[in-house]
């Protein structure tokens, strides 16, 4: 790929037809010109998904290879079985169009055969954008036929195009649920470039991504709305007039200056409400830079592995969907290109990856931590002192002592008041900012990244390798998702 800090679009095309062709060569010339109306519709990097089974399968597979486009294979069944449904003369060609799949996927590794065929139609169309179907509009013989696959893409509005097996006349379906461009890759290519202050690349990625993933870094560092402070400050601007409101409250003061003041701070925390709202799409741009930065970073730290590895595999994630599925090809295309040892890629992974994100962690919890502390001491004081404030009302009402007038208007009336609400406020903020959570999920991250470091140190073997990575990369963009979860959670209150 080139060098530019940009990534590829990557589309899908899914194919399911029938084994029986009337006329494979006018099957043919319908298939091509089904994928040059989607060349020409849409823009993006176009890739056939289909299994190939005998029939228009083949027959899709090889009009995709015909036009210089790349090819996924998708099978039911592992191979082994897989070949029991051809004969031997045939398997051969199955053998050839497979050595040329870009990648290869096998969706059941166990239960009856119609139900795999079933499943791979089925995850044919949940992987693809646009399914090409060869139809002749009848149900289905048997369980997983075109039918069934139609029926499924339908019900979940997948934009088709389908091609009448008898006539070969081609229809659309649903096309307007079709993306034209995937516009959160879109945007992240327009960030602008970082020019300087560039790090060595240590993960022998292509310069584009690296470059790619440094600006989207850049780009959430630089641009992070700062939502839980404006949320903090609202919180606090209505604390403080439900205090001046007791105060004036309680000692009957008749200062024209207060009713001001209560009013300022309501209007304050009114404008706060409104800038937040305001700024809702700069929050959203802002999650989505973070999002993309994290997600290279961990694409970037499995890279020298000497296959793709299935990061973003189970991931459905409408905003960064563009962005995985071109980083998960770009390292399928780009997985031997640079091949390294594997004490290279241990030695990498150890001090680029895992303790850099120990690191981390150690210092999100000593900034997390302290704020927890005082936030939390502050409740259980307030509440501890609004508690002593009612029960000493509470002796002195009942058994009727004599207390000074300062002593009846400050304790038994203004603090009752007061405190509860500070205590309010307390509880808030430790809330507003997730201190609590954050504080135990930095500390699970430490011990996993712990953890992890001696299992990728002791590794002798490629796949033992691949396994603790794998793990420790789920682990890490599953703090992530949380993340955003929270933060998105934030921005639309």
């Amino acid at each position: 790929m080139p060098d530019a800090s940009t990534l590829p679009l990557f589309r899908v095309v899914g194919f399911s037809g029938h084994r029986q062709l009337a006329d494979p060569i006018g099957t043919a010339r319908a298939i091509t010109a089904a994928l040059a109306l989607l060349r020409q519709e849409a823009p993006g990097e176009w890739i056939g998904l289909s299994s190939v089974a005998t029939g228009s399968d083949q027959l899709f597979v090889e009009q995709v290879m015909n036009l210089g486009l790349s090819w996924h294979a998708i099978l039911p069944l592992p191979r082994a079985e897989f070949e029991k449904d051809f004969a031997p003369a045939d398997w051969v060609n199955v053998e050839r169009l497979l050595t040329r799949a870009g990648h290869l996927l096998v969706i059941n590794e166990n239960g009856s055969r119609e139900d795999a065929y079933l499943d791979c139609g089925m995850e044919t169309v949940n992987g693809a954008d646009v399914l090409i179907a060869l139809w002749d509009g009848e149900a289905a013989r048997g369980k997983g036929g075109t039918a069934d696959v139609v029926e499924y893409a339908k019900s979940i509005g997948k934009p088709m195009l389908i091609l009448d097996a008898a006539t070969l006349e081609m229809r659309k379906e649903n096309w307007t649920a079709l993306d034209q461009a995937d516009t959160g890759l879109v945007e992240l290519n327009r960030l602008p470039e970082v020019t300087g202050g560039l790090s060595v690349n240590p993960f022998k990625a292509p310069e584009g991504i690296y470059r790619f993933q440094q600006k989207c870094d850049a780009a959430a560092s630089h641009g992070a709305p700062q939502f839980r402070r404006l949320i903090v400050s609202t919180v606090l601007l209505h604390v403080l007039a439900t205090l001046i409101a007791a105060t004036a409250l309680v000692y009957a003061l008749q200062n024209q200056v207060l009713p001001w003041a209560k009013l300022i701070c309501l209007a304050g925390a009114l404008a706060v409400a409104i800038v937040l709202r305001r700024h809702a799409h700069s929050h959203s741009n802002w999650v989505r830079c973070r999002l993309a930065a994290e997600f290279c970073r961990s694409a970037l730290a499995t890279w020298g592995l000497p296959r793709a590895a299935p990061l973003f595999q189970d991931l459905n994630l409408p905003v960064i969907r563009g962005l995985t599925r071109s980083l998960h090809i770009l390292h399928s295309r780009y997985s031997a290109a640079r091949p390294v040892s594997m004490a290279e890629f241990k030695e990498v992974y150890v001090a680029q990856r895992v303790d850099d994100q120990l690191t981390y962690y150690q210092r999100q919890e000593a900034r997390a931590l302290p704020l927890f502390r005082r936030l939390r001491m502050g409740f259980w004081i307030t509440t501890i002192l609004a508690l002593l404030c009612a029960l000493t009302y509470a002796i002195a009402y009942t058994l009727r002592v004599a207390t000074p007038e300062w002593l009846q208007t400050t304790v038994f009336h203004f603090a009752p008041i007061a405190l509860p609400v500070v205590a309010a406020a307390f509880i808030s903020l430790i809330s507003i900012n997730d201190l609590q959570r954050r504080v135990s999920r930095y500390r699970e991250m430490q011990l996993m990244l712990a953890d992890s470091r001696k299992q990728v140190t002791f590794c002798q073997t490629w796949n033992s390798l691949e396994r603790v990575v794998l793990r420790t990369e789920h682990a890490l963009l599953q703090e992530v998702l949380e993340w955003h979860s929270i933060t998105s959670f934030t921005e639309s209150h």
